[in-house]
């Protein structure tokens, strides 16, 4: 199986679930990142693990990707603690959830899950443009790949408006809409970054047991968080500019839009 040669890492949504899982099992990876960037909102908060879960804590950094101003800050952060070279892998982790469905959301609901899973992974591309252009530069690597210069989007196949019948038995709306615009968004950056270099994806974890699913209680999930993480870092290596603007599932398969 194909290693990530990625050096410099950045997630956001770190604090637990998925971000917190995928932050471990790349600090236990054959060939560790030389930095991992591990952001959340809040990282001495109550619910943030990271630094208390992990024998070796990456960089910790707020990022509260709905907050300009704190993602601008990270920035700050992440080029002070790099010295000049680049950032390898931006992967947009931190997303929201709630059991809503077209009769009970409301407009505020609509613009907080649409701030998070969709604004926020806009703003985090744009704010850490500079250091992905810079490590796709001093790349020696041909092609698009996530060791080169990449932003990943932490998606979901709720998000594929083709196969929405199959799973509306959960409609969770806010999610599913404002997923649907992450998933545009994947594919407008594919078409403008990748003439710089930098490769664009966007995954679908799979149904994950984790935190922010437990919500749904009509909504059992059938995947561990370690499986999920397992299978999208052996699915990372292998990216190349072909998946570029695409959504792959948790084992590499591609999921319409």
């Amino acid at each position: 199986m194909a290693a990530l040669r990625a050096r410099t890492v950045l997630l956001t949504g770190s604090n637990r679930g998925l971000g917190l899982e995928l932050v471990r099992q790349l600090l236990g990876g054959p060939r560790p990142p030389a930095w991992i960037f591990a952001t959340c909102r809040d990282p001495e908060g109550p619910r943030a693990q990271v630094s208390a879960r992990l024998p070796l804590p990456p960089a910790p950094a707020e990022a509260n990707v709905a907050d300009p101003t704190a993602i601008t800050n990270a920035v700050k952060i992440v080029e002070a603690k790099l010295s000049g070279t680049g950032l390898n892998l931006l992967i947009n982790n931190a997303g929201i959830y709630a059991p809503v469905t077209l009769d009970t959301v409301d407009s505020e609901e609509m613009i907080r899950a649409y701030k998070t899973n969709a604004v926020g992974p806009l703003l985090m591309a744009q704010a850490f443009l500079p250091l992905l252009k810079k490590a796709a530069r001093e790349s020696t690597d041909k092609g698009l790949s996530c060791s080169k210069a990449a932003i990943v989007n932490i998606s979901t196949v709720m998000g594929s408006i083709e196969r929405t019948a199959e799973s509306f038995f959960k409609p969770v709306i806010s999610y599913r809409c404002s997923k649907a615009a992450l998933n545009m968004l994947t594919k407008c950056q594919a078409l403008t970054y990748g003439e710089t270099g930098i490769l664009c994806v966007a995954l679908h974890p799979g149904w994950v047991k984790t935190d922010m699913v437990s919500v749904c209680g009509y909504c059992p999930a059938d995947l561990t968080v370690d499986t999920s993480v397992r299978g999208m870092l052996s699915i990372l290596p292998i990216l190349s500019e072909k998946h570029s603007g695409s959504l792959l599932n948790w084992e590499g398969k591609v999921i319409p839009w």
